[in-house]
């Protein structure tokens, strides 16, 4: 059954539970938090076995083909755990653009709840005529939180974006960039109490400038700043190359996480005006040797689309030169997914699935072996490192989730800022031993 109106199906009581899934990016992570902070606001409690929930929670991804099928396939999944009396409830990105469509072809669905949409009701509700009131709002982007069960968490700091890549259906189901007041950024960031706050947005750089008269561009500079005086660390991620300028780089620079997630896609100019995208490998790599000049120790991490329509074999070619060249720490290699709705699915010269798949390997054969050589490079360093959990740390050189590991003394207390020296090297992940606490953490950080 769909509903498009906040009303629950069941009444709440204080032994409700929930179970919530989330997939996707982290910010769906974000959202999913702020989802489980309503939820346990109206009195629910939370548990990790689907069989005892009185309400199952998917936060789906629909980025991709790829993303689409996992969702399903974990909707169906816990449709056969959860208990007959249970309703299961889809939300998220899914959720948002086929929302109809899904609730047709997903009977086992009891809700499909899109943006805007609370997951529960509150337990009591006054009825108004809706001509007379405006309907109320659930906004995610500014619901409060709770505090992180982690030493770090992701902050959702935008919704939305304004740009139109040829190749992404985001804005025609997030909307246009939406940036939040930095006050209520820092009281959730003063909420979480964490050792690091990891930036996130669909265009993070771009922050405030949807905003010109109180906010306006460049406003991510100050608020970098602003979070920075309450943590030890701040890490931004997804940063459209056009609008990392120098003030930028030096702010995150300064912030003791030099770790720049840059959004190439592609290096070929013709392809990516194609996907009605900036720049091209020459000023890609300009870029980061600009930040390696200032900052020899500094972290890069990319995202690039193999296939996209268009795509020849010299454009392939001029993609693994960069990639030789730019040595960057972390790379991931994607194959174009064609979505409705978007520019890419008007252009012809589609690439065979075949060649899109020999091309991925090539690509991360050469990618792997860089990352191994630049991680084998740190072997002999003392590092200042996060513990995130028993025996798992990450320095400035790994985002959670996405990068490598140091493994760690299992003894090391999670949430402490330690120096560890590095002895070994296992692919992406680092083997350390030692765990002091430096007399000086910033110093210590890139030493």
């Amino acid at each position: 059954m769909h509903t498009s109106g906040g009303t629950s199906l069941l009444p709440m009581t204080e032994s409700r539970r929930f179970y919530l899934e989330t997939l996707g990016c982290p910010k769906n992570q974000v959202d999913s938090d702020k989802i489980t902070g309503s939820m346990l606001a109206d009195g629910m409690v939370a548990t990790d076995d689907p069989a005892l929930a009185d309400v199952v929670v998917v936060n789906t991804c629909a980025f991709i083909d790829e993303a689409r099928r996992e969702s399903i396939d974990t909707i169906l999944a816990l449709d056969d755990r959860r208990k007959p009396s249970s309703q299961l409830v889809v939300t998220g990105c899914m959720a948002e653009r086929y929302g109809d469509e899904l609730a047709a072809a997903l009977p086992e669905v009891d809700r499909v709840a899109g943006f805007g949409v609370a997951i529960e009701a509150p337990r009591a509700r006054t009825l108004i005529p809706v001509t007379q009131v405006p309907l109320p709002t659930f906004d995610l982007l500014n619901l409060p939180r709770p505090a992180s069960s982690r030493p770090w968490a992701y902050v959702k700091v935008a919704e939305g974006c304004n740009r139109s890549c040829g190749f992404c259906a985001i804005p025609s189901f997030r909307g246009p960039q939406r940036s939040r007041d930095v006050a209520s950024v820092i009281a959730e960031v003063e909420a979480l109490d964490v050792r690091e706050i990891v930036l996130v947005a669909q265009d993070l750089a771009s922050y405030g400038t949807d905003r010109p008269d109180d906010l306006g561009a460049g406003s991510i500079v100050p608020l970098v700043q602003a979070v920075g005086a309450l943590v030890d660390r701040v890490r931004l991620l997804y940063l459209y190359p056009s609008d990392l300028n120098d003030t930028l780089i030096d702010v995150m620079l300064e912030s003791g996480v030099p770790y720049f997630d840059l959004s190439l896609q592609h290096v070929s100019k013709p392809l990516l005006r194609r996907m009605r995208r900036w720049g091209d490998g020459e000023r890609f790599l300009e870029r980061i040797n600009a930040i390696r000049s200032r900052e020899p120790d500094a972290a890069l991490r990319s995202n690039f689309i193999v296939g996209y329509p268009g795509e020849t074999e010299r454009d392939h070619d001029e993609l693994l030169r960069f990639v030789e060249d730019a040595q960057l720490d972390w790379c991931g290699f994607f194959s174009f997914s064609p979505e409705e709705g978007t520019h890419a699915m008007t252009l012809d010269g589609h690439v065979p699935a075949s060649l899109i798949s020999e091309r991925l390997g090539e690509l991360r054969e050469l990618q792997d072996a860089i990352t191994a050589e630049r991680r084998d490079a740190l072997i002999g360093r003392h590092l200042s490192v996060l513990i995130d959990e028993p025996g798992i740390a990450r320095s400035h050189f790994e985002a959670p989730e996405i990068d490598g590991v140091i493994h760690v003394d299992m003894t090391l207390d999670v949430g402490a800022i330690v120096s560890v020296d590095i002895m070994d090297a296992n692919g992406p992940d680092l083997i350390a031993v030692g765990g002091f606490v430096p007399d000086d953490p910033d110093a210590a950080m890139m030493s």
